[in-house]
């Protein structure tokens, strides 16, 4: 799984626009301006390959528990997202863009009707 595979499939996705309002290592995806997906590109670069996703939390717990790659997101709120480490090769590449569409959805759920009628 390569950085290009990654951003491909989070801008495919209707709203879906990069940023980086942390600082110039930090690439965040967002739906209508909400953040679903963040990727550390320096430690990315460094060999330290993992994305944060959010999820639902007791979904987010059963990961956790299944899979030593997948453990509380780093540097966020570890209730709501997820840290996906990717050097191991545990995840594969289909489950993680289905982790990724889960985080999108999550992100969407919890939007106000118009804003959701916007991604129609």
């Amino acid at each position: 799984m390569n950085i290009d595979q990654l951003r491909n499939h989070c801008l495919k996705k209707k709203g879906v626009t990069e940023d980086f309002p942390f600082d110039e290592h930090t690439l965040v995806f967002k739906v209508l301006g909400k953040m679903f997906a963040l990727i550390g590109l320096e430690k990315w670069e460094s060999g330290n390959r993992f994305i944060n996703l959010k999820c639902d939390p007791e979904y987010a717990q059963e990961l956790r528990a299944e899979y030593d790659s997948i453990y509380p997101g780093y540097h966020m709120s570890k209730v709501h997202w997820n840290s996906v480490e990717l050097n191991s090769g545990e995840i594969s590449a289909a489950f993680l863009f289905e982790l990724i569409d889960h985080s999108y959805d999550m992100v969407v759920k919890g939007m106000t009707k118009k804003m959701r009628d916007q991604l129609s």
